[in-house]
């Protein structure tokens, strides 16, 4: 005799108005299946294989997704400036070989540069690579400030950020102002010829006023006073709108997350915003390089006398790089910071998640 299973009455699941979801009481939540990830990609937040941690998105977790440019007392740029010698003295001799070791390599690449194709071609590279190795210098000071130890292959560390294609932008203004001025001069003064004529004249008035001559008015009449104040004019416009676009683009992109192009947009806009502040930082900072330069240079005349001209040249390049260089990392860095690092207060009083033990808070 078969067994016949009886089968429950099937009841109509009514939605539990206390949810508010339409889903009847005691029902499960299924998680929603996401689609699988194209062979190749990875997670968004997980930095590729080889980056450096120091420029990884837990570094930028502070950091705003747009640009907010806050405004700074004039006083700021003084405050710039003790923030990078007080940086400077935390780790003097281990910035000092970042700055010396750059030194180094461009001495190497000056003697390279006397081979006609091959020299040219590594000063071309040189150039290129300089926003990096800029951006290494920048990474070791972030390291000074969290109390880490610094190596020297962290002046190469730019090159596993990840950002080398908008780091090499940054010198796009650089090249603008090469081009334009060179058509600029071209326009005014004319070609190659009329150049070299107008040097030879300025060169044959230099020698009648070394002899204690008075100047030839027919030579006078044939410089182009006028054509050349106003390319000189051109020229010192030209490098105060390079140096604010540049001013904390690097730090922007590696810290900030930022294009090039957004980065040197950023910098020129908070240069103009806080232009108070980076004229007094730029005025501090001659004061502060004028004696340096002078106590360097009386040292490089002492060791060319013993060694030559060339050591006492290398001598001096390399104690001002050494020195120089991280003293405005390290004021780059705290102007990036006050001018662009936090969106607005209230971003600021939410404290960032924590960040790995390998990585810098910027």
């Amino acid at each position: 005799m078969t067994r016949h299973r009886r089968r429950r009455p099937r009841t109509q699941e009514r939605p539990d108005p206390a949810r508010g979801d339409g889903r009847p009481a005691g029902a499960h939540t299924i998680a929603p299946i996401r689609a699988p990830r194209p062979p190749g990609t990875r997670p968004l937040n997980r930095p590729r294989r080889g980056r450096s941690a120091l420029f990884s998105p837990a570094v930028l977790s502070g950091c705003p997704s747009m640009s907010t440019i806050n405004k700074v007392p004039a006083s700021a740029g003084a405050q710039w400036l003790l923030d990078g010698l007080a940086t400077l003295r935390q780790a003097p001799l281990q910035l000092g070989a970042l700055g010396a070791l750059w030194a180094l390599l461009m001495g190497f690449m000056l003697v390279l540069s006397q081979v006609p194709v091959f020299g040219t071609l590594l000063q071309a590279f040189f150039m290129l690579v300089g926003p990096v190795l800029w951006a290494g210098v920048l990474g070791a000071v972030l390291k000074v400030r969290a109390a880490q130890p610094i190596r020297a292959g962290d002046l190469f560390s730019g090159f596993r950020s990840g950002r080398i294609p908008d780091l090499i932008a940054t010198l796009i203004p650089q090249v603008a102002l090469i081009a334009v001025m060179f058509f600029l001069v071209w326009a005014l003064v004319g070609g190659p010829e009329e150049l070299q004529r107008v040097q030879d004249t300025m060169n044959k008035l230099e020698s009648q006023a070394a002899a204690g001559q008075t100047p030839s008015p027919e030579l006078l009449q044939t410089v182009p006073v006028a054509e050349l104040f106003i390319c000189f004019g051109a020229f010192i416009l030209g490098m105060v709108l390079v140096a604010l676009v540049n001013f904390v683009s690097v730090p922007d992109v590696l810290f900030g997350g930022r294009r090039g192009t957004q980065a040197m947009l950023n910098s020129l806009k908070a240069g103009l915003r806080n232009l108070p502040a980076v004229i007094l930082f730029y005025v501090l900072l001659l004061v502060v390089a004028i004696p340096l330069i002078l106590v360097v240079s009386l040292l490089g005349q002492a060791v060319s006398m013993v060694l030559g001209q060339f050591a006492g040249l290398f001598f001096i390049n390399m104690l001002l790089m050494g020195a120089m260089l991280p003293l405005i990392a390290g004021c780059v860095s705290s102007a990036w910071r006050q001018m662009l690092g936090q969106a607005s207060e209230q971003a600021s009083a939410i404290p960032p998640p924590p960040s790995p033990p390998d990585t810098f808070a910027a």
